[in-house]
C-alpha cells in the first residue's frame, strides 16, 4: 500500500487540481477563451471558476445569449481537455441578485432591513409623534423605553405602545426619567452589489440592487434567472465537466445599505418570537440592557441564520443536488461554520491579508479560524472536499506586492488545517487599463511566476490529495457555535503541536455518539472538549457534556480571563491556570503524539492516516529554519516525502519504547511529510554527516549579461533609472575551482535575492528558487577548473504597476559552501 500511495502522491489525479477564479473582465472572444484555457492546462491547472467580473462590456450583457455562447465555448473546450468547471452564480458579488435582475423582475424583492427611529421625550407631558414612512415601509412595533444613557436602557422598562398608527404615536411617560419612543420599521435597505459593467461598482449610479435573501420567492427568482439559464445551455456537461456552482458571501443588507439597519424581512417577526425572544426585546438589538443583552442578540442572530439557511442555502443546495452538481462557495464571515450545513463542498476565503505571516495574524482574531472552519465542517458532515478562495488582495506593501514566497505560506497555512481544494483568486482574462487594479494582483498568467506555475499546480495537487479521504488523528475537540469559533484558547494548541477540531454545538447534540468516555462522529474519537465561554452554550449542550464527563471524558472550560476549570469523572473538578498551560495539562492526561524536541511555536503538525499509512505533515510557519526530533507513537518503515519537489528518501529512525524518534530539518516556507508504514519493519538507514570545510566568497566580480560590471551587489532600484523597473536581469560570473571532486557536497548560497531566481552552471540549468533560502546543490554541475554561473532574477510587478521601489535583483552575499 505504501508504494501505491507513493505513486498517487508523485502523480496525483487532476481531481486535485487548483481551480482558480478566472475573471472574465473584458470583451470576450472565442479564440482568446480557448487560448487561455490551453495555457492553464499546460501549467497543470485542470479547472477554473468561470467568474463574470467588472470590465465586461455593455455589449455583452450578463446572461445574454452572446454571453452564454461564450460560456458554452469555454465549457466545451474544458470538456475536451478533461478539465473541471465551477460556475459562479452571480454577476460580480455578493451573490443572490443576478446582477440586479431579481429586483428588476419584482421590485418587492429588494433587500430589506429593520430600522429603529428614536424620539426622546421630555418630562411627563403627553407627546404626539408624527411618522413619515417611505414607500414599502411597514411598522413592526412601537415601544417606549427608559434610558440609562445614550446606549443603555433599563432592563424591564420597555413596553409596547398600542395607541399608534402609521400617521403617528401618542405617549405619556408613566413616571420620571429619560424616556424614548422607539418605532421599528421594516424598510428597504437600499443595498447594492458590485456589478460587471463599468458604472456598476459601489456607489455608482448603476450599481445593481441587492435582493432580499430572506425571501424564499426572491431566491426562487434568483435560481430561475441564473441556475436554470446555465442548466438550459450546459445540461450535457452537468455532473461531468461542470462539477459545482459557487455562491459568494451573500450579504443580507447589501453593500452601501442604509446605516443602522438590522437584517429583516416581511413576516420575520414571527420567527423572531419563535426563536425565543419577545416583542419587547427588539430595543436590545440596538441598546445594551444588562446581562440579558448577549442572550437576546444571540437568539435574534440564530433566527436570522435559521431563516437564511432555509430560504437561501437550502434552496441552492437542493437545486444543485437535483441537477447533479455540488454547491460550493462561502458565507460572509470567516467563522460562519453553521451556514456551511448545506454546502456539498464547504468553503471559506483568505482575502485582504487578514491572515498573513507577519504580526501574529496567523493565530489571532476570528479570521484565523477560517481554514479549520471549512475543513472541520467537512470532516463532521462527511464531505470529501472543502475549498478556500485564497490570495485575494493579499499584497503586502501594495496591491501587486504579493510574492510567490507568501503564496506558498498561505497554501501551507491552509493545508495544515485540512483544506483540500484550492481556488486561487484570481487569473485575469485581461489586465487592460483599470482592470489591472480591480482587486489585484493576478496570481496566475499575468504575474512573474507563471512560467513556473506548474510547480505550484503539482504541489497543490499533492497536498490536496493527501488531505482528501484521510482521517486526522486527534483526541481534542473545541466546542463552537454556528457563528463563533474560539481562537484565543486554541492559539497555544497550534504553538505546541496539539491537533484539534472545531465541533459545532448543534452537531454535538444531534449527531455525535457518546461511548466509553469518547465523543464519536465521522471516524473521529474525542476524549477531551475545550469550552470557551460556557455561558454561551445551551442547557441541552451542557447536559451532553455532563454525560460525557460521567463516562470518563474530559471537559476544560475557559472564561474571558483565559483561565478556567477541568472536569472528568476521576479527578472531579480543578482550577486551570492560564490558557497557555492547557497543552501541558492535556499531555499529562492524554499523552502526547507527536512531540517536538526542542519545542518551537512556529512549527505546525497534523497527523493523518490514509489507507493505514501514517502521515505527519510538518509545516514551518516561521522565518527561521528548524532542526530537531519528532517523537511519535507509531513505528515502521519511515520515509520523508517532499511535496514541493517530489523527492522521497528513507530516514533514520530511533526505536523508542512506545514508538519512534525521527531527526529532521525544515526550512522556512517548507512542508515535509514524515510517512510511516506500521506494517513494514523500519529499514536501517545511516544518516550521512557533513562537515563544512571551505567557504568561498563569490560576492564580487559579477557582470550583467549585457557586459556591464556590477561594482557591488545591491538592489537594482538603487541604480539610476531603475527605481521602478520590473522585469528580469541576468547576472554572470566565472570562477575557478581546482578540484571539484574533492568535496562530497557543494551548495551555492545566493543570500538575499528578489524574487524569482533561475540558475545555470556551465550552461546547464541547475534549478529555480522562488523564495529564501536561495540555496542550490550544484556538486554534479561543477567542473575542476573554470566554471561559469549564470543567474536570472525577476522582481515584483509592484515596482511597475504600483510605482514602488521594492528590493530587487541579486543582493547576496554569494557563497560557495563545500562539505566533506
Amino acid at each position: 500500500m505504501l508504494e501505491t500511495l507513493k505513486l498517487q502522491f508523485l502523480e496525483p489525479s487532476d481531481e486535485f487540481t487548483p481551480i482558480p477564479f478566472w475573471f472574465w473582465n473584458d470583451e470576450l472572444s472565442r479564440e482568446e477563451i480557448v487560448r487561455q484555457i490551453h495555457d492553464f492546462h499546460a501549467k497543470g491547472v485542470s479547472g477554473f471558476v468561470l467568474h463574470p467580473r467588472m470590465g465586461l462590456p455593455q455589449s455583452q450583457p450578463y446572461l445574454s445569449d452572446e454571453f452564454m455562447d461564450f460560456v458554452e465555448a469555454a465549457v466545451k473546450e474544458a470538456a475536451q481537455l478533461g478539465m473541471s468547471v465551477i460556475l459562479y452564480d452571480e454577476g460580480m458579488y455578493p451573490s443572490g441578485a443576478a446582477n440586479g435582475l431579481v429586483v428588476k423582475r419584482n421590485t418587492e424583492f429588494a433587500s430589506r432591513g429593520l430600522r429603529m427611529a428614536e424620539y426622546p421625550c421630555t418630562g411627563q407631558a403627553p407627546v404626539e409623534i408624527k411618522l413619515t414612512l417611505s414607500p414599502g415601509d411597514r411598522i413592526i412595533s412601537v415601544q417606549a423605553v427608559r434610558k440609562k444613557s445614550e446606549k443603555e436602557i433599563e432592563p424591564g422598562e420597555s413596553f409596547l405602545i398600542l395607541d399608534s398608527s402609521e400617521d403617528g404615536v401618542r405617549f405619556t411617560p408613566p413616571r420620571e426619567g429619560q424616556w424614548s419612543v422607539l418605532v421599528f420599521i421594516d424598510t428597504y435597505s437600499k443595498g447594492t452589489i458590485r456589478g460587471i459593467h463599468f458604472g456598476q461598482d459601489d456607489g455608482e449610479p448603476d450599481a445593481p440592487m441587492a435582493a432580499d435573501l430572506l425571501n424564499p420567492e426572491a431566491i426562487q427568482t434568483f435560481i430561475s434567472l441564473t441556475h436554470e439559464k446555465y442548466y438550459e445551455k450546459l445540461k450535457p456537461y452537468f455532473g461531468s465537466t461542470v462539477i459545482a456552482m459557487f455562491t459568494d458571501e451573500p450579504d443580507l443588507l447589501g453593500r452601501r445599505h442604509v446605516k443602522g439597519l438590522k437584517p429583516w424581512t416581511t413576516d420575520f417577526l414571527n420567527e423572531f418570537l419563535e426563536g425565543g425572544n419577545q416583542p419587547e426585546d427588539l430595543p436590545v438589538l440596538w441598546f445594551d440592557a444588562g446581562e440579558e443583552t448577549g442572550r437576546i442578540r444571540s437568539l435574534y442572530e440564530n433566527s436570522v441564520y435559521s431563516r437564511l439557511t432555509k430560504t437561501y442555502y437550502k434552496q441552492l443546495y437542493e437545486w444543485c443536488e437535483n441537477h447533479g452538481i455540488a454547491l460550493t462557495g462561502h458565507p460572509a464571515a470567516s467563522d460562519d461554520i453553521g451556514l456551511l450545513t448545506y454546502f456539498h463542498i464547504p468553503g471559506q476565503d483568505v482575502v485582504w491579508r487578514f491572515i498573513a505571516p507577519e504580526d501574529d495574524k496567523s493565530l489571532t482574531e476570528p479570521h484565523s479560524t477560517l481554514g479549520k472552519c471549512s475543513a472541520d465542517s467537512a470532516r463532521h458532515r462527511g464531505r470529501r472536499r472543502n475549498l478556500n478562495e485564497c490570495f485575494g488582495v493579499c499584497g503586502k506593501e501594495s496591491s501587486w506586492a504579493l510574492k510567490a514566497d507568501e503564496m506558498k505560506w498561505y497554501l501551507d497555512w491552509l493545508f495544515i488545517r485540512g483544506v483540500n481544494l484550492i481556488s486561487p483568486h484570481a487569473f485575469y482574462y485581461s489586465i487592460r487599463d483599470e482592470r489591472r487594479d480591480e482587486r489585484p494582483p493576478d496570481v496566475g498568467p499575468n504575474n512573474i511566476w507563471w512560467p513556473e506555475y506548474h510547480r505550484f499546480s503539482k504541489y497543490i495537487k499533492r497536498m490536496s490529495w493527501l488531505m482528501t479521504d484521510s482521517l486526522n488523528i486527534t483526541d481534542v475537540a473545541v466546542l463552537a457555535q454556528e457563528s463563533r469559533l474560539p481562537w484565543k484558547s486554541v492559539k497555544p494548541f497550534y504553538e505546541n503541536q496539539v491537533e484539534f477540531n472545531y465541533l459545532e454545538e448543534e452537531i454535538l447534540r444531534t449527531t455525535c455518539e457518546l461511548q466509553d468516555g469518547t465523543i464519536r462522529i465521522a471516524g473521529q474519537k474525542y476524549r477531551a472538549v475545550l469550552v470557551e465561554n460556557g455561558s454561551l452554550f445551551s442547557p441541552e449542550t451542557w447536559n451532553v457534556l455532563r454525560e460525557f464527563v460521567r463516562q470518563g471524558g474530559i471537559v476544560i472550560e475557559v472564561d474571558d480571563n483565559e483561565t478556567g476549570t477541568i472536569s472528568n469523572e476521576e479527578i472531579g473538578q480543578r482550577r486551570v491556570g492560564a490558557v497557555k498551560e492547557i497543552p501541558e495539562l492535556l499531555e499529562g492526561l492524554l499523552g502526547k503524539d507527536p512531540r517536538l524536541v526542542p519545542s518551537s511555536d512556529s512549527i505546525r503538525i497534523s497527523h493523518v492516516t490514509k489507507a493505514g499509512i501514517h502521515f505527519y505533515v510538518v509545516v514551518n510557519e516561521g522565518e527561521d529554519a528548524y532542526e530537531g526530533e519528532l517523537q511519535i507513537n507509531v513505528c515502521g518503515k519511515t520515509e520523508m516525502w517532499h511535496p514541493w519537489t517530489g523527492a522521497v528518501e528513507n530516514v533514520p529512525v530511533s526505536r523508542k519504547k512506545d514508538g519512534a524518534e525521527i531527526s529532521f530539518q525544515i526550512q522556512r516556507r517548507e512542508c515535509l511529510l514524515i510517512v510511516v508504514d506500521p506494517q513494514q519493519e523500519a529499514v536501517p538507514v545511516s544518516e550521512p554527516s557533513f562537515e563544512l570545510v571551505d567557504t568561498i566568497d563569490l560576492s564580487d566580480g559579477w557582470r550583467l549579461q549585457e557586459g556591464n560590471e556590477v561594482q557591488t551587489l545591491s538592489s537594482w532600484t538603487e541604480w539610476e533609472g531603475m527605481e521602478h523597473f520590473s522585469g528580469t536581469i541576468i547576472y554572470e560570473r566565472s570562477f575557478r575551482l581546482e578540484q571539484a571532486g574533492a568535496y562530497s557536497k557543494i551548495l551555492l548560497n545566493l543570500g538575499e535575492a528578489h524574487e524569482l531566481v533561475r540558475l545555470w552552471v556551465n550552461c546547464k540549468e541547475a534549478g529555480v528558487q522562488m523564495w529564501s533560502p536561495y540555496v542550490f546543490s550544484i556538486e554534479d554541475e561543477l567542473l575542476s577548473g573554470e566554471n561559469v554561473f549564470r543567474i536570472s532574477v525577476t522582481n515584483s510587478l509592484a515596482n511597475r504597476y504600483d510605482q514602488k521601489s521594492l528590493p530587487s535583483g541579486l543582493i547576496g552575499p554569494v557563497q560557495l559552501l563545500c562539505y566533506n
